[in-house]
């Protein structure tokens, strides 16, 4: 059984490999990726990667948000929605916490409610913009606040709630985090089933008829067979995760995420962070350990998680 540690390097490498496993494969349809034996960081020759200018092994604005929210975590002790920003400002204009600097995907909210933030709204008010916006963008990048939280699982749900607000303030977002982030503290707590005691968790923490209870039921409604396609919509991303988690290794957990096609970083990340805590880090292949780039900027802050 792995311990503590390894589940925590597990979680975080996980979602950054599986982020960067994904992105050469983003926005394919299911028929035309590869075969599962040839989902590699380095896709088949014969593959059209999405951003051929991207060495493999890059991680995404998936993975740089992550570390953006867990140096903002490590820093600040709390979430600090406004420090929060600023580090995603940091990264959107100047490619901290990107490989090499570089910025190659950003989602539409993300980027409406980072211009809204620059040109002096107040954060929150500028995550709720985009009514109807009900991307992956804030789930992809929470799990770092599970790896970091030391409160209770009523405390998680909020700060999980409230780093959604900085971008994606639409509830449905909110409590997809809040799912993900109580799925997450379970599995790392090695419970027998996981997502049922998350969700049942969850319905004791949601007052019976609030939004969030209703959000829960009528859009993401948990208690549905898993089921997934791989697309965009943050609801879809979650159940896709949880769909693919019945594979047995980590690396049959993120090539299932990235055979579903679409958004193949996302659903990697997302499902590849609960498959690293599951399994923990040893479980991860060292090939794609060693062909993971930006480890200068991810190692000192795993290093001052674990401490």
């Amino acid at each position: 059984m792995p311990t503590q540690s390894e589940r925590i390097a597990g979680g975080l490498l996980g979602l950054l490999i599986g982020d960067a496993l994904g992105v050469p494969y983003e926005f394919t349809a299911p028929e035309n990726i590869p075969a599962l034996s040839a989902i590699e960081l380095e896709p088949p020759s014969s593959f059209s990667r999405t951003y051929p200018n991207v060495p493999p092994g890059t991680w995404s604005d998936d993975g740089a948000q992550a570390l953006c929210l867990l140096d903002s975590l490590l820093t600040c002790g709390r979430v600090d929605p406004d420090d929060l920003a600023q580090r995603f400002l940091k990264w959107y204009n100047q490619g901290y916490m990107a490989v090499d600097g570089h910025v190659f995907d950003v989602g539409n909210q993300t980027i409406r409610a980072l211009k809204a933030i620059q040109l002096g709204m107040p954060v929150l008010a500028a995550g709720a913009l985009g009514k109807e916006a009900k991307g992956n963008g804030s789930l992809m990048r929470v799990l770092p606040l599970v790896l970091w939280h030391p409160g209770s699982d009523a405390q998680l749900v909020a700060d999980a709630q409230l780093q959604s607000c900085v971008t994606h303030g639409q509830l449905t977002c909110q409590v997809c985090c809040a799912v993900y982030c109580l799925w997450a503290r379970r599995v790392l707590q090695v419970v027998p089933d996981p997502w049922e005691d998350a969700i049942a968790t969850l319905r004791e923490i949601y007052p019976a008829g609030s939004p969030e209870a209703i959000e829960l039921e009528e859009a993401i409604r948990p208690d549905d067979p898993p089921h997934g396609t791989g697309t965009g919509y943050v609801v879809d991303c979650l159940h896709s995760a949880r769909l693919v988690m019945r594979e047995a290794s980590y690396e049959q957990v993120v090539k299932a995420a990235i055979a579903l096609g679409h958004d193949t970083d996302t659903t990697a990340c997302v499902a590849g962070g609960i498959a690293g805590l599951r399994e923990g880090v040893a479980a991860i292949p060292d090939r794609w350990l060693s062909q993971l780039r930006g480890r200068d900027l991810v190692d000192p802050l795993l290093a001052k998680l674990l401490q």
